[in-house]
């Protein structure tokens, strides 16, 4: 069952990470937060914008294949990988320093779902 989940438990958080960081490179494109249309029309007509909606509608459309085929109590803890590959994505496409204690975090969350899958 795990060879199963774990693939797409993996591309689902993809899809999760990824909207994640267009939806940064959005809000960056949009400039300064206000509460006005042209904010919010500068913000839905923004690619990385609308591509984040694409990624996240993919990636829930993902989520109900996995709930309906799969233990809810094995599949739910997968998603925390998203913040493993969140990590990675802000290293890669924000050029962050992730401090050690963030890294034993990563651990500790791989850990768990090693132990999840089990």
């Amino acid at each position: 069952m795990l060879l199963k989940l774990l693939p797409i438990s993996l591309l689902q958080c993809m899809l999760l990470t990824g909207g994640q960081v267009l939806m940064k490179y959005g809000l960056i494109k949009a400039g300064d937060f206000s509460w006005s249309w042209q904010y919010f029309l500068r913000l839905f007509i923004n690619w990385q914008f609308i591509c984040c909606g694409l990624c996240y509608g993919a990636g829930s459309i993902l989520w109900m294949y996995i709930i309906k085929h799969f233990p809810f109590s094995m599949a739910y803890p997968m998603i925390s990988l998203s913040y493993v590959m969140g990590m990675f994505a802000a290293i890669i496409f924000f050029h962050e320093q992730i401090p050690l204690v963030r890294w034993i975090g990563v651990f500790l969350i791989l850990t768990g779902c090693v132990l999840i899958a089990k």
